[in-house]
């Protein structure tokens, strides 16, 4: 049997939209965040899913609540944080123009997109990679028991290491990918 994972982002926030850094910090879909997790929906409506799974953030509920509405087979949802956002640490409500003024565009730069390199009490793209690991680990082992379709309900930055993963990219490519708000990507497994 081949089992589906089917991995999206949530949809556009407001500080996501007024370029904050958010991390672990809540920020609702904006109006245009809420018609991107409906895309995601319409996208995903004729698949099946058997367990989601989301973060502790809202707009991952948020957006996940829209896909289910499809979805009444699908039996379980779980929270496991292992692929939440990447925390940005004193870096968090804060705009980006202010951590560009207060410590230039190169010092920004490393800090929103290095790879090894965390900012201020934050975690690097490294560390994410390591937890979203784990997690990609026991999602398997999972999915082979259950032989089951799982819908992952993730963040920007916490996709990056599943991309990796499961479409072979170096660190530099991972680094370089955009994250849609309105698709998602599916990976084939054997159960």
């Amino acid at each position: 049997m081949i089992a589906h994972i089917y991995l999206f982002r949530h949809g556009q926030t407001f500080y996501n939209k007024n370029k904050i850094f958010t991390g672990w910090k809540n920020s609702s879909l904006t109006s245009l965040g809420k018609k991107q997790a409906k895309t995601i929906a319409r996208k995903l409506k004729n698949k099946k899913i058997d367990i989601a799974f989301y973060t502790s953030l809202s707009r991952s509920i948020d957006t996940l609540k829209q896909v289910l509405k499809y979805h009444p087979e699908c039996k379980k949802t779980i929270k496991d944080d292992r692929m939440i956002e990447r925390s940005y640490g004193s870096l968090q409500g804060t705009s980006h123009s202010t951590i560009i003024k207060q410590y230039g565009k190169k010092q920004f730069n490393i800090w929103h997109r290095s790879y090894n390199i965390a900012p201020p009490k934050g975690e690097s793209i490294k560390i994410v990679e390591k937890r979203v690991k784990s997690f990609i680990k026991d999602l398997l082992k999972l999915i082979k028991k259950q032989r089951v379709n799982v819908a992952i309900s993730a963040h920007g930055n916490s996709m990056r290491p599943f991309r990796r993963y499961f479409e072979h990219f170096s660190v530099q490519k991972m680094m370089k990918l955009n994250m849609p708000y309105d698709s998602y990507f599916e990976y084939k497994v054997k159960a």
